[in-house]
């Protein structure tokens, strides 16, 4: 039920869940290991990434089986561009249990790891190997992140599964749900699509489908149809709304890397080196974001 507070595009009330485990947390005490632990995943998401470090793994030292540490302990180490550390830190939790709830999304942030530190066989073996076919959000992140670095894409998603997600009456209930499903358009280079769903967003009556989803899209259809500039343009106007298409920190990021490829395709390589300074100066692995930043 915490997750929903996470998963909302309001940002008062993402705040009000984070207060919650806070004050949770806080009378629990830090011997509790699951109240820790869902501390240092706010504590992830509000970009505090070493005190959540430090909060997941002594949660994990509480009890090493904490789903809940592990997934903050990789969204720390996402922002801290850990790399092969982290991916053996997750395969080796996932050792103990193979088939535990977390194995496909927590493969996909090992995935992540693999491409920030210039590993993409292994992020493509990833995607192939533990990403289901209803895993459509996650599987197209990392191939669109692959694609965005100039590299070969994992499988792809059934683009007619795609398509009927679109059409199914959740299709466009749920804005980062909808920005996923985009995405995995993009990744097949469906400019038509992709503007038709833009168009779409843009006539819904809901604030975040018509400010943020509608731009974001339009966004990806300019990059499909090699309109660099227009999709630099697009995003960089969007500013700080783009927060609003909801989900967290990791899956938001995708954004700012469109951005960031948009502006070197459209000859303006100082404004992404801005762009990307905090990951490339913070991060220890980030072959990644260099790539981004390379001309193809």
């Amino acid at each position: 039920m915490l997750g929903a507070f996470a998963a909302c595009g309001d940002a008062a009330y993402r705040a009000h869940g984070d207060t919650l485990v806070e004050q949770q947390a806080t009378l629990a005490g830090a011997d509790s290991w699951p109240w820790t632990s869902w501390l240092a995943s706010v504590r992830a998401e509000q970009g505090r990434v070493r005190e959540a470090h430090a909060l997941a793994e002594h949660a994990l030292s509480r009890f090493p089986r904490s789903g809940v540490a592990v997934h903050a302990l990789a969204h720390a180490e996402h922002e801290l561009g850990a790399g092969p550390e982290s991916t053996a830190m997750l395969d080796r939790w996932l050792t103990h249990d193979p088939q535990a709830v977390q194995s496909g999304h927590l493969n996909w942030h090992a995935a992540l790891q693999s491409i920030a530190s210039g590993d993409f066989a292994d992020a493509r073996r990833r995607g192939d190997a533990a990403l289901r076919r209803d895993d459509v959000g996650m599987r197209a992140a990392t191939n669109w992140r692959l694609l965005l670095a100039g590299q070969e894409p994992a499988g792809r998603s059934d683009p007619e599964h795609v398509r009927e997600l679109l059409a199914a009456p959740g299709g466009m209930a749920e804005v980062f749900h909808t920005f996923n499903l985009a995405l995995a358009l993009a990744v097949e280079a469906a400019t038509d699509e992709l503007e038709v769903l833009a168009r779409r967003a843009a006539a819904d009556r809901r604030p975040e489908h018509r400010e943020v989803l509608a731009p974001v899209v339009r966004a990806l259809a300019e990059i499909t149809a090699g309109r660099p500039e227009a999709a630099a343009d697009t995003l960089g106007a969007l500013g700080e709304k783009a927060e609003r298409i909801g989900g967290v920190r990791v899956e938001r990021e995708i954004i700012q890397d469109t951005l960031a490829r948009a502006l070197v395709d459209a000859g303006d390589p100082i404004r992404a080196a801005e762009l990307l300074h905090h990951r490339t100066t913070t991060r220890h692995h980030h072959t990644y974001e260099d790539l981004l930043l390379s001309a193809r």
